[in-house]
């Protein structure tokens, strides 16, 4: 089993869980399901991004949602942001952003 860890800024901003808490209740409890699933071993359907060290959990429901997220080891799952298909070119590029100040900082 893997643990589930949520980016947060060094301001104490965690953008994923403002960009879920956008959505309806459904679509909260669909993500949180498949977050769970993620953590047992059952990632579905994902894929690595081109030229990143990001990887894109797809959702085919609602807008097409995605989430951007980072292994870090074995045990950890790094959820750096969460977008829809018509926000999704920059949402990567912010959480590439994210992650790069994530590892320059330090665990």
């Amino acid at each position: 089993m893997k643990e589930i860890e949520y980016y947060t800024t060094p301001e104490g901003k965690c953008p994923y869980i403002e960009w879920r808490n956008t959505l309806s209740i459904e679509f909260q409890v669909r993500i949180a399901k498949r977050l769970n699933r993620m953590s047992n071993g059952n990632y579905g359907d994902w894929k690595r991004l081109q030229n990143s060290q990001l990887y894109e959990l797809r959702m085919d429901f609602g807008k097409g949602y995605r989430i951007y997220f980072k292994e870090l080891d074995n045990v950890i799952i790094l959820i750096l942001a969460g977008s829809d298909k018509s926000d999704q070119k920059h949402t990567i590029k912010q959480a590439g952003k994210y992650l790069e100040e994530f590892l320059n900082r330090g665990r």
